[in-house]
């Protein structure tokens, strides 16, 4: 009798550390989302604000394909009205793939660096860091994602 009991006791204490550490892995990833939710601002914020240096999601529409920039780094162009305001994109096309027949009026997903300016701001580091020292950003088109 005192086996079975024992067992019993082992198995409940068991099955108690198992569920503990299941709350805890669901409680982890529920902190870790807000803190990335926190990281990631609102373009209109970081515009009002004046803010740089500000990981932004989003999306909007092409107004205008610029040319290329080529010197230096060599960067695809591109104005995106988001909300009402516009944004320059800045695509460094050295580490990651152009955006092949982009127009106006078409719709981009956004991930990338918000660097304020009077304009309406920039939005560069759209691709992965191949030294990983920062954030990977990226940008959607047509159900394809560049970085």
């Amino acid at each position: 009798m005192k086996k079975i009991l024992l067992i019993i006791i082992v198995a409940a204490l068991s099955i108690y550390e198992a569920v503990e550490e299941q709350g805890s892995s669901a409680e982890a990833k529920v902190v870790a989302k807000a803190s990335k939710a926190k990281q990631v601002g609102s373009l209109q914020a970081a515009f009002a604000n004046r803010q740089s240096d500000l990981q932004i999601q989003g999306v909007g529409i092409v107004k205008k394909v610029l040319r290329d920039d080529l010197k230096g780094s060599k960067h695809q162009k591109f104005i995106l009205r988001v909300s009402g305001q516009t944004v320059l994109v800045a695509h460094n096309i050295d580490l990651a793939p152009r955006i092949g027949g982009l127009r106006a009026g078409d719709r981009v997903e956004f991930y990338g660096e918000y660097e304020w300016n009077d304009r309406g701001g920039v939005i560069h580091w759209t691709h992965r860091d191949p030294q990983r020292r920062h954030a990977s950003g990226w940008l959607k088109h047509n159900g394809k994602t560049y970085q």
